[in-house]
């Protein structure tokens, strides 16, 4: 198995803290929108999966572990969904 290059491991961090921004951006637009429609919300949702999808491509079950929760406690709490 071959091993990474500082490059390659400095990229990969790069992307790492892009997708921590992006995921804790749309949060955060989420949260503290107070006309934002639960429609609206789940559109953005859908966009951050799929630019979180577009910098690791075929990771959906790490996205699904880590991040699709934290969006459904989101959603519920906010938007009192059952």
């Amino acid at each position: 198995m071959p091993y990474a290059t500082p490059e390659e491991i400095a990229e990969e961090g790069r992307r790492v803290r892009r997708l921590q921004l992006m995921m804790a951006l749309a949060m955060n637009v989420i949260s503290q929108s107070h006309s934002m429609t639960v429609e609206e919300a789940s559109e953005l949702v859908a966009s951050a999966r799929r630019a979180a999808l577009n910098l690791f491509p075929g990771k959906e079950l790490a996205y699904d572990l880590i991040y699709r929760p934290r969006f459904q406690r989101l959603m519920t709490e906010k938007y009192r969904l059952h």
